[in-house]
C-alpha cells in the first residue's frame, strides 16, 4: 500500500526508467493457506484460470478465494515489463505491473461472470492510476483475459456497468481489458496475507452499484457491447 502520492508512480514508466528485475521465479509455498490447494499449476484438468487488478491485492484475494466454485487463489505482478519483480521494485512505478489476483476457477461449479460481478462490484473503476488512498500504476484497475471468449464477456459487461454508474452520479470506467501476459507470483507473505493478518489493510472501495440478479445469464450469449447494454435495460 502506499500512503504518499508521488505523481511520478502514477504515470507508466519511460523505456528507461524500467527496472531490469531478475530471471529467478519468487519462491511461494506449494499450498493454499486456506483451502489447501496448488498455489502454482499443474491444476486439475478442466480448470480455468482468471485475472484481476482492483487496488491492493490482499483484500482482492480473500475476497475471491471466499467465493464458491473458486480452487485457487494467487498474488502477483502483471501486466508491466520487469521480470519477476519485487514488492518494492513494483511500489516505485518503474515496474509499469498491476498488483493483481490470479483466481483458478471450476466453471462446473460457477462461472466467469460471477468473477466478473465481484469485479465490478467490490472496488471502484473509475479511480485511473489509484484505488482510495493507494496512488500508482500498481493499483490500477484490469481485467487480464485468458481467452477470446473471456475477452468478449469482460468487454460486454463494461458498458452496461457504466450506465450504472452514470446513473448514480459516479465517474467514468478507466479499467484496462486486455489479454493476459505474465503472471509474477509476489512474495510468499502476501499470499494469502489477510489470513495471516487478520486485522492487515483492508479498505473497502466498493462504489454500491450493482448489476441485476441476472445479467450475466442475459450477457452469456451476449456477442457485442451493444448487446449487454440493451440486456441490462431490458432487465433494470
Amino acid at each position: 500500500m502506499s500512503w504518499f502520492f508521488d505523481s511520478a508512480k502514477s504515470r507508466m514508466p519511460k523505456p528507461d526508467e524500467i527496472l531490469p528485475g531478475r530471471p529467478a521465479e519468487m519462491p511461494v509455498p506449494d499450498r493454499h493457506a486456506v483451502l489447501g490447494t496448488p498455489l502454482k499449476p499443474p491444476y486439475p484438468e478442466g480448470m480455468q484460470i482468471a485475472e484481476f487488478g482492483m487496488g491492493c491485492f490482499w483484500g482482492a484475494e480473500k475476497l475471491f478465494w471466499q467465493l464458491p466454485g473458486v480452487y485457487s487463489t494467487a498474488v502477483g505482478y502483471s501486466g508491466g515489463f520487469t521480470p519477476n519483480p519485487t514488492y518494492e521494485e513494483v511500489c516505485t512505478g518503474r515496474t509499469g505491473h498491476i498488483e493483481t489476483v490470479r483466481v483458478v476457477f471450476d466453471p462446473s461449479k460457477t462461472t466467469y461472470g460471477a468473477l466478473l460481478r465481484a469485479f465490478w462490484e467490490e472496488h471502484d473503476p473509475t479511480q485511473g492510476m489509484r484505488q482510495g488512498g493507494d496512488h500508482g500504476t500498481q493499483y490500477r484497475s484490469a481485467i487480464l483475459t485468458h481467452s477470446d471468449e473471456q475477452q468478449r464477456e469482460a468487454e460486454a459487461s463494461r458498458a452496461p456497468f457504466q450506465e450504472r454508474l452514470t446513473a448514480a452520479r459516479m465517474g467514468t470506467i478507466t479499467t484496462d481489458i486486455g489479454p493476459a501476459g505474465d503472471f509474477f507470483y509476489a512474495e510468499a507473505y502476501h499470499q494469502q496475507y489477510l489470513l495471516k493478518n487478520p486485522n492487515g489493510y483492508c479498505p473497502n472501495h466498493a462504489t454500491g452499484v450493482t448489476l441485476p440478479a441476472d445479467f450475466f445469464k442475459s450477457t452469456g450469449s451476449a456477442k457485442t457491447v451493444e448487446d449487454a447494454a440493451k440486456a441490462i435495460r431490458q432487465a433494470g
